[in-house]
């Protein structure tokens, strides 16, 4: 007889809240093939994604969570046509603007990271808006990474350090992390990648030198609560020695 397969309520009762990762970043992948598979067109799968950002936040603040990174929008999507990129920002904004009220009210903080100055005045307007009146929350941080690449992150940095004219007489990691537009964010633990790709596609790269990866076939749209628990079990079944051996962590 085959066995159940465990409920959300039976997976979130396994999670070690002790053990949480602080920062969850998701590479949201396969909404167009979510679409296609069911003949839809590709915006079809973006709508239904927008209700997974909205499960997958909810949980992860359930969980306690600190940080919540989702890969929206990359500097690379900007080639996609006119009219899929034209709706993905329409949505941006009509997304936001729904959800400002909820965020305020469970407490979370929203950010965004990438080439914001990119992005359509009207969709922007809504960023600026939910980052203003979300600014003193302090609960989980909601941080959506738009018109953004590993990358153009680093090389924006080393301008930004240029521009200091030398106030940082002593570069270290922890000095050049502050000029990343995560700073004062931890760099995430756990970086999920769904649709069944591996890779991490210019995300994140100077914060994910030591994140956990997991990648799962699941397309974005079909990824659930009992997806995001079970990737979390996963991490929490891991060993990070962080370049230690098992050997110096027992004596720790």
């Amino acid at each position: 007889m085959k066995s159940k397969s465990p409920t959300v309520e039976d997976l979130r009762s396994r999670v070690d809240p002790a053990g949480l990762p602080k920062h969850v970043a998701i590479i949201m992948d396969g909404n167009g093939r979510w679409a296609l598979r069911r003949g839809l067109p590709r915006i079809a799968g973006h709508k239904r994604g927008v209700d997974t950002v909205r499960r997958v936040t909810e949980e992860c603040r359930k969980l306690g969570v600190s940080v919540l990174t989702l890969y929206a929008f990359s500097d690379e999507n900007w080639g996609r046509p006119k009219e899929e990129v034209g709706f993905l920002m329409d949505m941006l904004g009509t997304f936001l603007k729904a959800e400002i009220a909820s965020m305020k009210e469970n407490g979370i903080r929203f950010r965004a990271i990438g080439r914001i100055e990119r992005i359509p005045a009207s969709a922007r307007s809504w960023i600026d808006r939910a980052v203003s009146e979300t600014r003193d929350n302090t609960g989980m941080v909601l941080n959506l990474a738009l018109s953004y690449g590993g990358r153009g992150e680093i090389l924006e940095a080393i301008k930004r350090l240029r521009a200091a004219n030398g106030t940082a007489s002593v570069l270290t990691e922890e000095v050049f992390s502050s000029y990343l537009d995560t700073a004062g964010l931890p760099d995430p633990d756990l970086i999920i990648r769904t649709s069944g790709e591996k890779r991490i596609s210019n995300f994140l790269l100077w914060q994910a030198a030591y994140a956990e990866l997991y990648f799962t076939d699941t397309l974005w749209p079909d990824f659930h609560e009992e997806d995001l628990l079970t990737a979390i079990l996963d991490y929490q079944g891991r060993q990070r020695r962080f370049g230690l051996t098992q050997e110096q962590l027992v004596r720790k």
